[in-house]
């Protein structure tokens, strides 16, 4: 198992020195414009630019945390909401023909379709991003643990019935713990559709921010700062990832036993 651990460090490592050469190759090589593709030293110059003397004079870690800051705050809110409505849906096929018919309306819509409709409600300051975000993160939450509960084993909730267990102890000790893996699998994914609208979030009247910083980046043709930011937005995704899983592992073990 360890071996097979090392080999897989070890191909991850050669897909990203492999994806640095091409780089190296195109930007050196190729007759591709700098201010389309820059070279891999003008985005590392650039990154210590940026954590020295931030951008737009504004700390690059103030960029950094009011990002992650609205990220945070609508994942809360998402995580309060969705999870015991989505558990009551899948439990109350009622409930889940009228909620659920909603999150499936506002699912598939772009975060621009409807941004503007948040801007004309809550104006152009956080609530109106921090709002995006939210119905970003709360679909994916809310559809994973409706779905869930419907694939929860019959068996241990008729078991846990005939111990004379009452309803709130089946839901608690039974429902919530079998739940729980597959409502983990859609906060992640609740996380990664979230970050991903932030560019969307910051476009409009935001004045900081990582999402921000490349849509200002990219007006003035500062190619080599939209990288830094893209890098910045990659590796900070990849953590809270790596984060989650850890949570996962260290509470959730039982998941897929």
């Amino acid at each position: 198992m360890k071996q097979k651990q090392n080999q897989n460090y070890i191909l991850t490592w050669l897909t990203w020195i492999f994806i640095l050469v091409i780089w190296l190759i195109l930007s050196h090589v190729g007759e591709i414009n700098i201010t389309k593709l820059p070279t891999p030293e003008n985005v590392l110059k650039q990154a210590a630019s940026l954590c020295f003397n931030g951008y737009n004079n504004i700390p690059l870690w103030h960029h950094i945390g009011i990002s992650l800051l609205r990220l945070s705050v609508a994942i809360s809110a998402a995580l309060i909401t969705a999870i015991p409505l989505g558990l009551l849906c899948g439990y109350f096929s009622k409930l889940q023909a009228v909620i659920g018919s909603v999150v499936d309306f506002i699912k598939p819509l772009p975060p621009l379709a409807y941004y503007t409709l948040l801007i004309i409600w809550l104006g152009i300051d956080e609530e109106s991003k921090v709002a995006l975000l939210f119905i970003a993160a709360f679909a994916p939450i809310f559809v994973s643990a409706a779905s869930s509960v419907s694939r929860v084993n019959l068996t241990y909730v008729l078991s846990a019935r005939s111990f004379g267990a009452s309803t709130l102890q089946i839901f608690f000790k039974v429902i919530l713990p079998a739940t729980l893996p597959e409502i983990f699998v859609g906060i992640r994914t609740a996380v990664a559709v979230a970050y991903t609208t932030l560019v969307s979030a910051e476009m409009i009247a935001a004045t900081a921010g990582i999402g921000w910083m490349v849509l200002d980046a990219y007006k003035y043709l500062k190619t080599d700062v939209v990288f830094v930011g893209i890098f910045i937005m990659g590796l900070t995704g990849m953590i809270l990832d790596i984060g989650l899983r850890k949570i996962e592992s260290r509470f959730i073990f039982w998941g897929g036993k």
